[in-house]
């Protein structure tokens, strides 16, 4: 019998305010921490970020990121952290800069933190990291042996971002239990290393009953920029029970074929939460899934703002060179798409995609 393995992060910190306690919280994990951020974000948080540090005595260092997480970009950053002596490296942004993150502190051997500014992926949990070229094409999960020491979310300043950001989230987040679903159907492994956990199951599960239940008012919530139990809910379906859902639940389709939309040029400007959509329609569509089951998903995303076909994200059943790259790209070996309870080839994949616009 195979060995079932569950993965979480060593403490998850959410709340309105929650940024001006980060300090706090870095203290216990290192002396000499190095922030790693955009421009825009970290002019957001600045101010916010020193005047904690100052108080708990911690020297205020950063460093700037860019659009992926490259090999270079980690690279880079695992260079910085030994000429610095840095003891712990904290990323505050998007899901690309947290990846970097996780895999320069993993590779430099230091603890590491996840701050996500918007709720838009449960990347911020996980034990992986997604690795692109400078073009924004999927290249490799790089797998670490632990989870973040910390994740810290201020919900005000989730709030305060663009709209599409938590739109995504909820994206990426329903896919997990129609991944983990799949996965616990048949027999393939979790991000974990083990076969699905009951209680990633219920995670998974509870992640997609808050979306479905507090999506929409979470969504204006965000854009009145003001933090509800609505939106609370959501933030942690995105982040923690997405996270942890899909780690220790199981990736499938929805996922592998997000990775091959990247092979399409058309793609490279969407959401990661936007692709995601539209591999949980696939898999839907590849499973058979009953009708009144793909149309409530069509009728609910679809009110959240997420794309449901190919014309939406630039492609349309014209685009066969596309389609074609797509469906090869999510059947390689080793895809999270061969967790299904089923063979999966590229042939399947690609005449799901040609359902998807009709």
């Amino acid at each position: 019998m195979a060995i079932s393995v569950l993965y979480s992060p060593a403490r998850y910190v959410q709340g309105k305010g929650a940024m001006a306690d980060l300090g706090s919280y870095l203290k216990g994990l290192g002396s000499n921490p190095l922030i790693v951020s955009d421009e825009v974000v970290w002019n957001i948080v600045k101010e916010t970020v020193t005047t904690g540090f100052t108080k708990e005595g911690l020297e205020v260092t950063r460093v700037p990121f860019g659009t992926y997480a490259t090999p270079k970009a980690v690279d880079d950053l695992v260079e910085t952290i030994a000429s610095g002596k840095h003891d712990v490296i904290v990323a505050i942004g998007g899901g690309s800069a947290i990846d970097a993150v996780k895999a320069a502190g993993h590779l430099a051997g230091i603890r590491w933190a996840s701050v996500p500014t918007a709720a838009s992926s449960d990347a911020p949990t996980s034990a992986l990291s997604v690795i692109y070229t400078e073009e924004g094409e999927f290249i490799e999960y790089r797998f670490f042996p632990h989870n973040p020491d910390l994740v810290l979310i201020d919900t005000q300043l989730v709030a305060n971002a663009p709209v599409k950001f938590l739109v995504a989230g909820v994206g990426d987040a329903l896919a997990t239990y129609l991944e983990a679903r799949a996965t616990m159907r048949g027999q393939g492994l979790t991000m974990a290393g083990g076969r699905p956990t009951r209680s990633a199951m219920a995670l998974a599960e509870l992640s997609w009953d808050l979306l479905w239940e507090y999506a929409l008012p979470a969504i204006d919530a965000v854009a009145s920029k003001t933090v509800t139990p609505a939106l609370e809910a959501v933030v942690e379906a995105n982040t923690l029970l997405s996270g942890l859902g899909f780690e220790s639940g199981g990736l499938a389709a929805a996922h592998a074929i997000h990775n091959g939309l990247t092979a399409a040029p058309q793609t490279h400007g969407l959401t990661h939460g936007q692709k995601v959509n539209i591999g949980s329609l696939t898999q839907l569509i590849l499973e058979g899934a009953p009708t009144h089951e793909i149309e409530d998903f069509i009728e609910f995303t679809t009110k959240v703002g997420l794309p449901n076909t190919l014309t939406e994200i630039g492609l349309s059943n014209e685009h066969t060179a596309e389609l074609r790259a797509v469906a090869e790209a999510a059947t390689v070996e080793g895809e999270t798409i061969h967790a299904m309870p089923f063979p999966v080839t590229a042939d399947l994949v690609f005449d799901a995609l040609l359902a998807v616009e009709s």
